[in-house]
């Protein structure tokens, strides 16, 4: 029967012949969660998949780029391709990518597999269902793809344990968790849209193209493997976002939003990548602000431009991010820098080759604002006096990134905001995060912020010490300077062996 049938008669047997009405239960008590969000649908066959995948072609399709990738890892791994790196590093930002961003590849693949659960068409749920089972191989090739540096590297032995416990790690964990406790309509607003179409390729192009410049073949490997399924996501999230808007027009006021939101949260965790794109690697490919414009000026004002015959706006604050691109990375890596004692990670202060090279790239902002506070602490640690930030950070109860950012306009004044709530103050890094909490107190008020636990007892005791052995954190090893590390030494032996034997 499948020989007889083409493509397009099968997806549509998989997403409309096979369903079908209940009869010994009511269809909204099987689908509980599909009306409380006001989403109003009249028609869910006019949703339409544009890729009609079935699932004996998506086994297959997998399955062939699993050979290939796995092929891959294994040369590197047999080839010692750890050798090859740019530098040691470099290696700080796979951590941060592995213990920061691959567990939210299973969060996601819960996600759209509760979603899916609870989505009445079976168009979208068959989509949810393809897209869940991306997640979890992301989630799995990438743990897969890294676990060969952690025989060679620290920081990269208890990523789960972290990712549930560090203070900055709460920044992508507290956005999934977000997401994955709203409806199932806002959960594929805010992974399927805001952070598949409108924001993954400033995650996954240009640190890709970073691995692969860096000397990084598996990570490059597994990002390949992965970019066309992120394709295939993104034309599902433009796919949501279209069909509710053209479902009913009570609809839009929800769906914009949410775009709102979900776009400030997901621009608030990409700050981490502003991070590893111009202070993390050695050899860079492109500044922050540069992807910005690219993927998200120019690429989302056109995509915006389109749903503007709905009546979607472009998201609030818009305007605001693409201003602060001159100083996200800047403000980020100085945190970081301050609190590397309590960070599973190295930092280092950028050479004069590397701030000759951010000062090309941020002309109107980096030597004027930042360039004398690096050259400050660099005298300071000439001086035997490296400065360290030894108080906790107060965190933003949206967020949860420390408050070390600037109010808009004024680099020099931090941007403090706060809400009263039940008569507890809540504190604000910006507008964007104050108006999420300020509509949603309920939800926001109840945060596991980091500080505030340790504050509370819950982080295995008062002191810095208490707090890292909670973490699982090898003190020495895998904190702290990058020039004093373990991993640093090791490297250098690794390259001084190699230039013997090449004197040979």
């Amino acid at each position: 029967m499948a020989k007889k049938l083409g493509l397009k008669q099968r997806y549509a047997l998989l997403t409309r012949g096979l369903d079908w009405q209940t009869t010994y239960q009511p269809m909204d008590k099987v689908f509980p969660e599909a009306t409380f969000e006001g989403i109003k649908i009249r028609d869910w066959d006019k949703w339409q998949d544009p890729f009609r995948l079935t699932m004996d072609a998506y086994w297959k399709f997998q399955s062939e780029k699993e050979r290939k990738l796995y092929a891959v890892l294994d040369s590197f791994a047999q080839n010692n391709g750890q050798l090859g790196l740019s530098e040691a590093r470099y290696l700080n930002a796979v951590k941060l990518f592995l213990t920061g961003v691959s567990p939210l590849e299973y969060q996601a693949h819960r996600g759209f597999a509760h979603a899916g659960r609870q989505l009445p068409g079976v168009g979208p749920r068959i989509a949810a269902q393809m897209q869940s089972l991306d997640e979890l191989r992301h989630a799995q090739t990438q743990i897969h793809t890294i676990s060969h540096y952690n025989k060679f590297f620290d920081g990269l032995h208890e990523f789960p344990h972290m990712h549930d416990r560090v203070w900055y790690l709460s920044v992508p964990k507290s956005f999934f968790d977000d997401a994955r406790t709203a409806g199932p309509f806002e959960f594929m607003i805010a992974i399927g849209f805001a952070f598949e179409y409108v924001l993954t390729n400033l995650l996954f192009v240009p640190f890709m193209s970073g691995a692969a410049y860096n000397g990084d073949m598996a990570t490059v490997t597994f990002g390949f493997s992965a970019q066309s399924d992120e394709s295939r996501h993104m034309t599902l999230g433009i796919e949501v976002i279209k069909f509710l808007l053209e479902q009913h027009p009570d609809n839009l006021p929800i769906v914009q939003r949410w775009v709102d939101k979900w776009f400030w949260r997901g621009y608030k965790v990409l700050s981490l990548v502003a991070m590893m794109m111009d202070y993390m690697l050695p050899k860079r490919i492109m500044s922050w602000k540069e992807a910005w414009e690219i993927y998200f000026v120019q690429a989302g004002g056109a995509l915006f431009e389109d749903l503007a015959r709905y009546g979607l706006r472009p998201p609030k604050y818009h305007e605001q991010a693409t201003a602060e691109a001159d100083h996200l990375s800047h403000q980020n890596w100085s945190i970081f820098y301050n609190y590397t004692q309590a960070a599973a990670f190295h930092t280092w202060l950028p050479d004069a080759q590397e701030m000759g090279w951010l000062s090309e790239k941020y002309p109107d902002t980096f030597d004027k604002y930042y360039r004398p506070r690096y050259e400050q602490w660099r005298k300071m640690e000439a001086d035997g006096k490296r400065f360290y930030n030894n108080a906790l950070p107060q965190l933003c109860n949206c967020c949860q990134i420390p408050m070390g950012y600037t109010e808009p306009g004024d680099p020099n004044t931090i941007s403090f905001r706060e809400s009263t709530y039940k008569g507890e103050r809540y504190h604000f890094c910006s507008d964007g995060c104050k108006d999420i909490f300020d509509h949603e107190p309920e939800k926001y008020a109840q945060a596991w912020l980091p500080v505030h636990q340790i504050f509370q007892g819950h982080c295995g005791g008062a002191d810095l010490g208490d707090v890292l052995k909670w973490y699982n954190m090898n003190v020495g090893a895998d904190n702290m300077d990058q020039s004093v590390s373990p991993d640093q030494k090791l490297w250098e032996e690794w390259q001084n062996e190699r230039a013997r034997v090449a004197a040979e």
